[in-house]
């Protein structure tokens, strides 16, 4: 079964009788973790700490997260909240974007980065607090083929290398071990890349292993590398890898790994509100926000305006 739901008068997963508002929250078990009942139960006695009732779906894969959102919303939720790292929340917001529904976030994930653009606490505890304060904010999103990505997007060389780990993954090697044999292996084709982008009517063909479009722009200075300050700007900002030696390759693939990037020096840096991009390839591997999917070439990419509801500090 893709999902189990559990409601706050259950054993298991109890919050106290509250004669508050009911709120649907969605989590990312994981595979094979055991804790799920646990992280039920502690995410329904958190929020009835502040009066809310939370009935909880734990899932374990992506179809299971969509599914448990739609159920959701067919139930008239006007709050659902997503606890996991940044591929559940990208699933639970691709089914309610654009409808008014707010979007609360429990960062459970490993690196967490719509959660901390956005200013939302890491601690569980904090981040049940926000939520229950309901403040919202309009965001904008990022769309590639009708996909939407919260993050960014991207092809080559950092697609190839998850698609690596995730089956070393599955063959029973940690995350990070996994990372480390796919960066290699893919670094050993030395991947590169023909594309043409059709930029605001200009044709720029470029060679290149690496392509990455934001959803808004990412800051390319001192510590900050990799984060953004504004997701609200109605802007992608496009980096396109310039040819790089093999090191240089190799320092492009493990900023990608942790979401970070190269300074501006080592890319073509265009901020644009429409991108389209052709190869000679009819499909591509595509990442948004971390999980990959072939899709059918010419890429479109466009921003959609402050297009979700966030629950989130101003």
């Amino acid at each position: 079964m893709a999902n189990d739901l559990y409601h706050g008068d259950i054993d298991i997963a109890a919050a106290p009788a509250a004669a508050g508002q009911s709120i649907a929250v969605i989590v990312n078990g994981g595979a094979g973790t055991g804790h799920d009942r646990e992280l039920a139960g502690r995410v329904c006695a958190l929020f009835a700490g502040h009066g809310l009732v939370a009935e909880v779906a734990v899932a374990h894969d992506g179809s299971g997260i969509t599914a448990a959102t739609q159920a959701a919303v067919a139930q008239g939720a006007r709050t659902v909240v997503a606890g996991g790292g940044d591929g559940t929340i990208n699933a639970v917001a691709s089914v309610i974007v654009g409808s008014g529904i707010a979007l609360g976030i429990l960062p459970l994930g490993t690196l967490n980065h719509f959660a901390k653009d956005l200013g939302i606490p890491l601690a569980l505890e904090d981040a049940v607090a926000l939520i229950a304060r309901g403040r919202t904010r309009l965001v904008d999103v990022g769309e590639v083929n009708c996909r939407i990505f919260l993050n960014n997007s991207s092809l080559g060389l950092y697609p190839a290398i998850v698609r690596k780990r995730e089956k070393q993954q599955r063959l029973g090697r940690g995350k990070w071990p996994a990372a480390l044999w796919a960066t290699v292996s893919a670094l050993r084709r030395y991947p590169f890349l023909k594309v043409q982008l059709r930029i605001d009517g200009r044709e720029v063909p470029r060679r290149t292993p690496f392509v990455f479009v934001g959803n808004n722009q990412y800051t390319m200075q001192g510590l900050s590398v990799g984060a953004r300050t504004s997701l609200d700007q109605g802007q992608l900002c496009l980096y396109v890898a310039q040819n790089p030696g093999r090191l240089a390759l190799l320092g492009f693939a493990l900023r990608a790994l942790v979401g970070r990037l190269a300074q501006a020096r080592d890319f073509d840096v265009a901020l644009v509100q429409k991108l389209e991009i052709e190869t000679h390839h009819t499909h591509l591997r595509v990442a948004t926000d971390g999980e990959v999917s072939m899709l059918r070439t010419p890429l479109s990419y466009r921003v959609l305006p402050r297009a979700l509801t966030v629950i989130a500090p101003d």
